[in-house]
């Protein structure tokens, strides 16, 4: 079976290779953009295939597609940091809604029938109401950033896709995933980072600095989802999408509370202005019933684990920083 992964270099494409390379009879095809970081992969880098692409160049992505002529692909290659969709939103929608046409198109071309999984986002949803909650896939789109538009047109264009063309295509609207190797850019390793730089004397005010810590999220491991979309792929029909998300549900900041319960040092939230939204996605709680009937698929590892992961994630990072400043 031949599995092409989009974004293999990053966060969840990189999660997914190592989840997939020592599956019997699969082999994982990674496309990447020639001058992504290699450092997410390099477990597996000997294990997979690597070829360049670049969803913002038709004739490259159909390439890449006619190459692996893949049984089942993994599109997970997106811009996927919703503040730089403000500050960017051309370039968001053109990487995210139109890569994600020519992807389909190039499969629809070359043919073959492979299952498609698209990866969309909860915030595909907005800012739910009070009394709308929790989130079903039945809940109204209202994004509220550019991010979240770029992610309705995906999902909306893998369904017509599956409708006009019979293609199998699967959409999951994953809620937050987390884990070490996460980009600082996100809130749980941003918290992390600051809290392990505390500890090695770098911040000696102890402050972190923090966003709206009263948005409520639901956290799940990356290990976890990436173990998701491929049950997603065994054993859902196609045209279906379903909500993916953890267990636990709670407030920004009662997840940097726990975060601080992890070490020693005195942590000192301050709210820094840079970090707030133009608009915030302050309700994120889903229901995901319809995906755990589907699979069978629940969480394995508890979020305070998760947590750990990522500080000691920061602290290695953080000692080997300081090692490389020395010399």
């Amino acid at each position: 079976m031949r599995v092409m992964i989009t974004g293999v270099t990053g966060f969840a494409g990189s999660y997914l290779a190592e989840h997939l390379v020592d599956k019997p009879g699969v082999e994982v095809y990674g496309l990447k953009r020639w001058n992504s970081p290699m450092t997410d992969i390099l477990p597996v880098r000997d294990r997979i295939t690597l070829i360049d692409f670049d969803l913002g160049d038709p004739h490259s992505v159909y390439a890449a597609v006619r190459e692996v002529r893949p049984d089942r692909v993994f599109h997970l290659a997106a811009q996927s940091y919703v503040p730089m969709s403000f500050r960017a939103p051309v370039d968001t929608i053109r990487a995210n809604a139109l890569g994600t046409v020519a992807l389909l198109e190039a499969l629809r071309e070359v043919g073959g029938d492979p299952v498609i999984h698209i990866c969309t986002s909860s915030e595909v949803y907005g800012e739910v109401p009070s009394d709308e909650l929790p989130i079903t896939e039945a809940t109204p789109f209202r994004p509220q950033s550019p991010y979240g538009v770029s992610k309705v047109a995906e999902d909306l264009t893998a369904y017509q896709y599956f409708m006009s063309y019979g293609m199998h295509t699967l959409r999951t609207r994953s809620f937050t995933h987390t884990g070490p190797r996460s980009k600082e850019v996100f809130v749980a390793p941003a918290f992390a980072k600051q809290i392990a730089e505390i500890e090695a004397g770098l911040r000696p005010d102890g402050i972190v600095k923090v966003g709206n810590l009263d948005s409520t999220r639901t956290f799940l491991d990356i290990r976890d989802m990436v173990e998701a979309y491929w049950l997603l792929t065994e054993r859902c029909p196609a045209g279906e999408v379903y909500n993916i998300a953890g267990d636990t549900t709670c407030l920004v900041g009662e997840m940097l509370d726990v975060l601080a319960s992890l070490t020693d040092v005195t942590v000192k939230a301050e709210v820094d202005p840079a970090l707030l939204r133009a608009s915030d996605v302050t309700r994120q709680v889903p229901d995901t019933t319809k995906f755990r009937e589907a699979t069978g698929w629940s969480p394995r590892i508890p979020f305070e684990q998760t947590l750990k992961d990522i500080l000691d994630y920061w602290r290695a990072q953080v000692s080997l920083r300081a090692l490389r400043a020395e010399r």
